[in-house]
């Protein structure tokens, strides 16, 4: 069975949610078998996604019954979920009990307040290994996915297991969304060692957040996570539970990263940076706690299983010593590849086990790896992964204009020709991403200048 839920001890507590409810490893691996027994083996399926017992009891009784599905947010935007929808057309629904009126298709089965809905739509053909579809870009809803394996999860899973040291004594507080690869690390390498997940759906600013949190052994979170975290004086609680603090999903400014540092450090627990990409199922590198306080934003070496290399500009590939370059990944958690089409379903491994990161990376004469910029066309901004391509399409459908976007991982600027929307473009763009609209820079220009092969020039 998936992650060897079926190996567990069917009493022990796996997942508590907001609700208060619970189940146990054995409930997972019984209703497993219920939610399979609905539909088909190898049939596609879509989840829309809440923190909540009933979205992960379909996530995972269809990796444990093949059948495969692409995990997206119950609140993705319609527009975004309509394109998904048509271009992928999916034979099921996984969806919040609320949603099943709206949406109008026949219910197949209901469990923990969620409903499988049969859309009518034939059989999918699909790559006997696939398991699992996500976003490139959990933020924009782009209908390029990512193409995991069975092996991709499970390899994952155990890296992670191994890299913090999880056992089944282990509460993890489960905050970030479920659609996003770093939430499903989470809940994966913690099923994986039999632990419990404190699966949470609420703002960082709940009163039952911090309940639950007193009970956590383990937060993991993104750069605007911790930013809310520190606002609410999170360092000064008495947090007796928590032994580590782990980060991903974006840089840390240098200010952050010393104040969790000194955290840790004052308060005997271990703060773990992380690195991570869909494309290798979440995790690929992380910093081992003693080396934080000398490590500076540092994203450390290869998590167990792993391998890191850098590609300089000559084209020439090291393992070690100084280097700078773009960094390679190796490892069974490299994804099988791309989809932009149902028919690409059908693909097999791409990658074999190597993903060029598009990442520019520093490797010091330790070993340890520092990000100091991108070769791709997209930003992380408060754990939000932002394709700039993606947003210009999306202005470009709604208004008509050209544009060009830009920026870093604090702010999203986007180049316009057009005072009129210039006021609009923030509400816009945080509707269509969930990116807040402070965040988002326009500016007015004369012209968006390129070259003949249309690439901009002088932005």
């Amino acid at each position: 069975m998936f992650l060897e839920l079926d190996k567990k001890d069917r009493a022990k507590t796996a997942v508590i949610d907001d609700s208060g409810r619970s189940i146990s490893y054995g409930d997972i691996c019984d209703f497993a078998k219920e939610f399979g027994r609905h539909l088909p083996q190898r049939s596609l399926i879509f989840i829309l996604a809440e923190n909540k017992i009933g979205s992960l009891l379909g996530y995972t009784s269809a990796l444990s019954e093949r059948i495969v599905p692409l995990v997206i947010s119950a609140k993705t935007e319609q527009g975004l979920y309509q394109q998904l929808f048509d271009k992928y057309a999916p034979e099921y629904l996984w969806v919040p009990e609320e949603m099943t009126e709206a949406l109008g298709y026949e219910v197949v089965f209901q469990a923990w307040d969620y409903a499988l809905l049969r859309t009518g739509n034939p059989p999918v053909a699909m790559f006997q290994d696939l398991s699992l579809l996500l976003p490139t870009s959990g933020s924009t809803g782009s209908p390029k996915l990512v193409r995991h394996s069975y092996r991709n999860i499970e390899a994952n899973a155990d890296n992670v297991r191994r890299l913090f040291g999880l056992t089944e004594s282990e509460k993890a507080m489960a905050i970030l969304p479920m659609h996003y690869t770093m939430g499903l690390s989470v809940i994966a390498s913690h099923l994986l060692a039999g632990a419990t997940l404190l699966l949470s759906n609420r703002s960082l600013l709940d009163r039952g957040f911090w309940a639950m949190l007193k009970e956590a052994t383990s937060f993991t979170g993104v750069p605007y996570s911790f930013d809310i975290l520190t606002k609410m004086r999170f360092t000064r609680m008495d947090l007796p539970n928590l032994r580590i603090i782990t980060q991903g999903g974006g840089k840390l400014t240098p200010e952050m990263w010393q104040t969790l540092t000194r955290y840790a450090e004052e308060k005997g627990k271990q703060f773990i940076a992380t690195y991570g990409q869909s494309e290798c199922t979440a995790r690929m590198a992380y910093l081992p706690a003693h080396l934080a306080a000398t490590k500076e934003c540092s994203i450390g070496i290869a998590e167990p299983g792993g391998r890191l290399s850098i590609i300089d500009s000559e084209g020439h590939e090291t393992f070690e010593g100084e280097a700078t370059g773009e960094m390679v990944y190796r490892g069974e958690n490299v994804t099988l590849g791309y989809a932009t089409s149902q028919a690409d379903l059908l693909k097999g491994d791409e990658n074999h086990g190597v993903m060029h990161t598009g990442d520019l990376a520093r490797r010091d004469a330790d070993g340890c790896y520092f990000i100091v910029g991108r070769l791709k066309r997209f930003l992380k901004i408060y754990g939000l992964r932002i394709g700039l391509d993606e947003v210009e399409n999306l202005i470009k459908s709604e208004y008509h204009i050209d544009c060009y976007c830009k920026g870093d991982d604090e702010k999203l600027v986007v180049l316009v020709t057009t005072p009129s929307i210039v006021e609009q473009l923030p509400a816009f763009i945080e509707e269509k991403t969930h990116l807040f609209h402070q965040r988002v820079q326009v500016q007015l220009v004369d012209a968006i200048l390129r070259n003949e092969a249309g690439k901009v020039i002088n932005q």
